[in-house]
């Protein structure tokens, strides 16, 4: 169904017909329009349904329109008239804001500024014409909506139609608010010009401001108030207009009378009033305005806010859910920190918790840059708060901020994050933190959180050829973004650090006070630094070095160095350690190539300076780490003052550091600089390669010592003891990675050496310093007592005393162990070296001299090969010649080489194996060794045992000519066979030990066994001399005892002698072990012989002791065909062979004969046929003698 056009029947007619718009989907006529409109008795309903058509056409259908408008300028002229003169002649709101509308929409799309300036001038005109101030509103209206859609509205009305303005700022003072909102508005607009603003500062100043300030203060309606805060929001952002409107306030910043702010200055006060409106955009027109004037110069404005409570009132407002008024505080209360006042004022104080409630609300919302900047406000907060007043009034608000920091790190925002980490740096001061009991608990879950946070950061692969320059840009941000975090979190780290160093001296931030007595103390100082220590090694570390795989970044290297060296002081005691670890994890080469890279010239002043620190604190730790001299303190300062001057200048790399170290000073040359630098690199590479951290290779670094050496030579110059132990250590470590040192070189070392008053001050205990010297005659004939004196004053021996010679060996991996070892590799190497270590037996002192004789024991079991035998048997004959010097026993006893000497010269008698003719030395050492045994007594085990070996091995491996000056030796020392006499005596006196006596029991049991095969082997030889060797029994007393009937048959035994060793024997047998079993038998064996040839009574009465059958019972309870056992059967044949059916029945020899029966010979051991051949020959014996 067709819709009828509008059309003004009356009009239409006389229209051209393009005016109507038929394709339109209501057509409409513009002339009727027009017409209609004009028409003074058309209806208000009629014209604004027309109104209504025009604003549709040119909304939707002004490119039909417009086109047809423009080719009759009149034409458009006419209609601006037309809907300009409906304004001068309506009253009907609806119709006038309608009419308006359509205006600024025609003027708008005809887009010629001849329009506008009609519209302006038409504008104008009405406004000189209108008898009231009221009926200029739409006029006003007309200007703001023209002046919001057309930007050179502005620039127009400010020159062409600046009387206009007069009138504005009369409207103004018009008790209308609609009239004065207009105005504002349409200002607000104008001043939103930069050119329009320029030229309006006069009319500002002389005209506007007064009225505008006035009407902000007194405005009633919302929307005054609205077009008010407008207007100023544009004038804010002119230094000028700022300046006038905040009046002079500045001058009496530093007052402290909140009246003369307000007389000066009331804007601050109208913006407090809105503050506290319950309207929230008035709210935020409030704040922004604050802001707005805050960025001019908070320093200049702040303290007529902060004297009119501004900053109280902020905070108040933060407890709502708008973002942009949160968003909006949060901006003006970060410019208020820049000003003092505002601390001073206690502000902070009062505000800082609902600074933490807003954040902790917020961080809920899906808002990024408001996270942030209310972060960014807390971390100014925290960073600015003077120390003297203290922030956190109580543990509750300090552990709501730690609960706040902890949220916001965990946010996965990286951006965010970083935010809360830098917060977290301002919040690790010791002001803040210092109130009793400090929280160390809740300071370590803080830091904890930000390290395990970087902690999860993944791992970037490297960018790929398929993912274009883009995805590398991506990725080379992200990288960056997270070093960024990285370094703010070790900012963080290293605050908590220094917080601790800080916190040493304050005996309240050492513990809780509120601890109760005798309970466990937590969150304690101690527990705090141990924790940052465990972090260090755990978390940041490996998180920096995982991270400069990727990328080094001098400034995040710059926190982490100086975090590192500030670790040095966390715990005092472990800072020696913590510096060793760092050490031996190449550091000290990490910061020598950080200078080198980034730190040349005038480049990263605080990296250079923070690793240049840091060399300094490590040497000094890994020095007091050393063994100290006498004058180690003196040594220590000078070390830190070299280091101190000249490693910030050592930005070298490895090339030039050598090149630099080669280098030979010019004769004239009246600067040390260069010696200086040497020095100081001597000393670097020194505390480097004492950690294993050998980063210099080390035969170019050989070369360069030899060069330097050869300069010190050439010069005539003496390095400090210092720096020449550095040298000789170098010079021991790269020795075997080069060639020898020349003749000249080697000049130069005697030559300090010479002049060095204590080869202490360049000694250095390592192996291959020692092995350095040894390599060289030249600096051995000289030095060599002197090096091995002191090698052996510094070597610590208790661990090795502690394990046999055997264990020795194979001592585990301690340095004194490894040390230890790698000596006998080098005396293996060089056997020459022992004659120096025998002179040191001799001249040194005594405790050089026992960890002497301790290496050659050690050494001589070892090296089982080495034909040293000789020289070492004239060199032991020399030791006792001066030993037998003291003639005192107890002298002798409290000598503690002396059993080590005799030990060595038993071992050098045992590498004799085949027997040989003795010579001089021999029986020298003989009546020596023999001599001394005499003046022992039977306790002293330590000096007897190794003497009555080596006794009894002289006696043994020799030819029988020899053999017969040995026993004719012996034999007539009448102090050794006395003392022989005293010693076998103890063999019927030991008691039963005790758990705490068996080892002494056990030394004493050796002893006995030494000295009767000493014993033993005389009276085998005694023969030949026709000699009797008696031993006698005497009571407690020495006294010789009378000897009964029985016993004189069984002399040199005793009834008691013998009952003893029985019981001893089966005692043992019980025990069950196998080879002790074999032994006890086989003694037996002799013992029953020896009875049985002696005094047969007494043989049978010990083999019918029942005590025997109870024996045997608890032997053949060891298992099935026990009686095949070898120690049974040689047992049962004890008993079968002396006849003694009590203990062995007839049955039992049968059951034994069945078992045998049963097995297969083949399958039996040796000993078990061997032991079962004797009992049958035994059996069969007894059968022919009972005739069985």
């Amino acid at each position: 169904m067709a819709v009828e056009p509008l059309v003004c029947p009356r009009f239409h007619a006389l229209h051209d017909s393009r005016w109507l718009l038929e394709s339109l989907p209501s057509p409409l006529c513009l002339a009727c329009a027009l017409e209609t409109l004009q028409e003074d008795g058309a209806s208000l309903v009629r014209k604004n349904h027309v109104l209504s058509c025009l604003h549709d056409v040119l909304t939707r259908h002004a490119a039909l329109v417009i086109p047809l408008l423009v080719q009759d300028e009149s034409v458009c002229v006419h209609s601006i008239a037309t809907l300009f003169g409906v304004l001068r002649s309506m009253e009907d709101n609806h119709i006038l804001d309608l009419s308006i509308e359509v205006l600024v929409m025609l003027v708008v799309k005809l887009k010629l500024e001849g329009y506008l300036r009609y519209l302006l001038k038409e504008c104008q005109q009405e406004l000189c014409k209108v008898t009231t101030t009221r009926g200029s509103l739409p006029i006003l209206i007309l200007l703001g909506k023209l002046a919001d859609a057309i930007p050179i509205f502005a620039d127009e009305l400010v020159i062409e139609h600046s009387n206009m303005l007069e009138h504005l700022a009369t409207c103004l003072m018009y008790p209308n608010e609609r009239i004065k909102a207009a105005v504002c508005y349409l200002y607000g607009k104008l001043y939103s010009a930069p050119n329009a603003a320029e030229r309006l500062c006069v009319h500002f100043t002389e005209r506007l401001c007064g009225l505008f300030l006035t009407s902000l203060k007194n405005a009633q309606t919302k929307e005054l108030q609205l077009n008010c805060m407008g207007l100023l929001n544009q004038l804010l952002k002119y230094d000028h207009f700022v300046s006038v409107t905040m009046g002079n306030s500045w001058k009496g910043a530093d007052s402290a009378s909140p009246e003369l702010f307000e007389r000066e200055s009331p804007l601050p006060l109208m913006l407090k009033k809105l503050l506290l409106s319950r309207d929230e955009l008035l709210q935020v027109a409030s704040a922004q305005c604050i802001a707005a004037v805050l960025v001019h110069s908070p320093a200049k404005y702040a303290p007529a806010f902060i004297h009119a409570d501004i900053p109280e009132f902020l905070f108040e407002c933060l407890f709502c859910t708008s973002e942009i008024l949160i968003w909006s505080i949060y901006c003006c209360l970060l410019l208020l920190t820049e000003e003092h006042l505002f601390f001073s004022k206690c502000h902070t104080v009062y505000g800082i918790e609902p600074v933490l409630k807003s954040l902790k609300e917020i961080l809920h919302f899906n808002n990024v840059e408001l996270h942030k900047q209310g972060l960014l406000l807390l971390t100014e907060i925290l960073k600015r708060q003077p120390v003297e007043i203290k922030l956190f009034t109580n543990t509750a608000v300090f552990k709501d901020a730690i609960s706040v920091l902890v949220e916001a790190i965990n946010c996965p925002v990286l951006e965010v994050a970083t935010e809360a980490v830098k917060a977290v740096a301002a919040l690790l001061r010791k002001d803040h933190v210092s109130f009793p009991p400090v929280q160390y608990g809740e300071l370590q879950k803080l830091v904890e959180s930000v390290l395990k946070q970087c902690s999860d950061f993944p791992l970037l692969p490297p960018s790929r050829g398929l993912m274009g320059h883009l995805g590398t840009r991506h990725q080379n941000r992200a990288v960056s973004r997270q070093g960024q975090f990285i370094q703010s979190a070790l900012e963080s780290f290293r605050n908590a650090c220094r917080l601790a160093v800080e916190s040493q001296n304050d005996p309240l931030a050492q513990e809780n006070p509120f601890t109760a007595p005798n309970s466990e103390k937590k969150d304690t100082l101690k527990s705090f630094s141990e924790f940052l220590l465990r972090m260090s090694d755990s978390l940041c570390i490996p998180i920096v070095m995982n991270y400069s795989e990727r990328i080094v970044r001098p400034a995040l290297m710059e926190v982490f160095i100086s975090t590192l060296n500030i670790l040095f002081s966390v715990v005092p005691n472990m800072g020696r350690r913590f510096s060793i670890k760092l050490a031996s994890s190449c550091f000290i080469r990490l910061n020598l190539e950080l200078k080198a890279k980034f730190c040349t010239g005038q480049s990263n002043p605080a990296l250079n300076q923070a690793c240049s620190s840091f060399l300094h604190s490590m040497c000094l730790n890994l020095y007091s780490s050393s063994k100290k001299m006498a004058n180690s303190s003196q040594e220590e300062q000078e070390i830190s003052e070299l280091l101190q001057k000249n490693l910030p200048q050592l930005n070298f790399g490895v090339v030039e550091s050598l090149t630099l170290l080669s280098e030979t000073p010019s004769s004239y040359c009246l600067d040390d600089t260069l010696c200086s630098h040497q020095y100081s690199l001597l000393l670097l590479f020194y505390f480097a390669f004492s950690q294993e951290d050998r980063f210099v290779p080390e035969a170019e670094l050989f070369s360069a010592i030899r060069s330097f050496l050869l300069s010190l030579q050439h010069q005539g110059d003496c390095p400090p003891a210092y720096v020449f132990r550095a040298v000789l250590y170098l010079l021991g470590i790269c020795q075997d990675k080069t060639k020898a040192l020349d003749l000249a070189s080697l000049s130069a070392i005697r030559r300090v050496l010479d002049i060095t008053s204590d080869f202490a001050l360049v000694y250095v205990h390592h192996p291959l310093l020692l092995k350095f010297f040894l390599s060289y005659p030249e600096l051995m004939g000289r030095f060599g007592h002197r090096i091995l004196q002191i090698w052996f004053s510094c070597e610590d021996y208790s661990q090795i005393e502690s394990q046999d010679a055997v264990t020795r060996i194979n001592a585990g991996f301690s340095d004194t162990s490894n040390y230890f070892n790698s000596f006998l590799c080098m005396l293996k190497d060089n056997p020459s070296a022992l004659l120096v270590l025998l002179d040191l037996v001799c001249q040194g002192n005594k405790e050089v001299a026992h960890k002497v004789l301790v290496t050659l024991e050690t050494f001589l079991k070892r090296n089982e090969d080495v034909c040293i035998c000789d020289l070492l048997r004239s060199q032991f004959l020399q030791i006792l010649q001066k030993l037998l010097v003291e003639k005192s026993s107890s002298v002798l006893q409290e000598n503690q080489s002396l059993p080590l000497l005799l030990n060595l010269l038993f071992l050098v008698q045992l590498r004799y194996v085949a027997e040989r003719e003795l010579d001089s030395t021999d029986f020298r050492l003989l009546h020596l060794v023999s001599s001394l045994s005499g003046k022992c007594s039977p306790t002293d085990s330590e000096l007897l045992q190794p003497s009555l070996n080596f006794l009894y091995w002289s006696l043994q491996q020799t030819t029988p000519s020899s053999q017969q000056r040995v026993v004719a030796m012996l034999l007539s020392s009448v102090p050794l066979l006395e003392l022989l006499e005293r010693v076998l005596q103890l063999t019927w006196m030991l008691p039963v030990p005790s758990p705490s006596e068996a080892a002494f029991s056990l030394s004493n049991e050796t002893l006995l066994c030494s000295a009767w095969l000493l014993t033993a082997a005389l009276l085998t030889q005694q023969h030949i001399y026709k000699t009797e060797f008696v031993v006698h029994h005497t009571d407690k007393n020495g006294r010789e005892l009378a000897l009964s009937k029985e016993d004189a048959t069984l002399f040199p035994l005793t009834t008691q002698h013998v009952l003893s060793l029985v019981i001893s024997l089966q005692n043992l047998l019980v025990q069950k072990d196998l080879l002790l079993s074999q032994t006890v038998i086989g003694c037996l064996e002799m013992l029953l012989e020896y009875l049985h040839g002696k005094n047969q009574g007494i043989a049978s009465h010990i083999v019918s002791q029942p005590w025997n059958k109870f024996l045997l019972i608890t032997l053949l309870d060891s298992g099935e065909n026990s009686f095949l056992h070898p120690e049974i059967l040689r047992l049962v044949t004890l008993c079968v062979q002396y006849q003694n059916t009590s203990l062995i029945s007839q049955s039992e020899i049968n059951h034994v004969l069945e078992e045998a029966a049963n097995t297969k010979l083949s399958e039996l051991p040796d000993a078990t046929v061997s032991a079962l051949h004797s009992f049958l020959l035994q059996v069969s014996t007894m059968a022919n003698v009972i005739g069985y």
